[in-house]
């Protein structure tokens, strides 16, 4: 029978400041903190002025749950 994966879901934040976030799993073995290129639609690009570009997103904590 197969192990289990060891994973955790973690929240990816957008580094253009606007607060909109991706989540993902990743291994709970990994030494290192995820940082992928995606897609923030709230971004505005410099360039054209218009809302929506690709910018880096890192890594956080994910939030407690509420247990009530």
């Amino acid at each position: 029978m197969a192990k289990k994966g060891t994973s955790v879901k973690v929240r990816l934040e957008s580094e253009a400041g606007t607060g909109y976030r991706y989540y993902a799993k990743r291994s709970t073995r990994a030494e290192y903190k995820i940082k992928k290129k995606k897609y923030d639609p709230w971004a505005v690009n410099p360039e054209t002025g218009k809302k929506g570009m690709h910018v880096e997103f890192v890594e956080k904590k994910m939030p407690p749950s509420k247990k009530n």
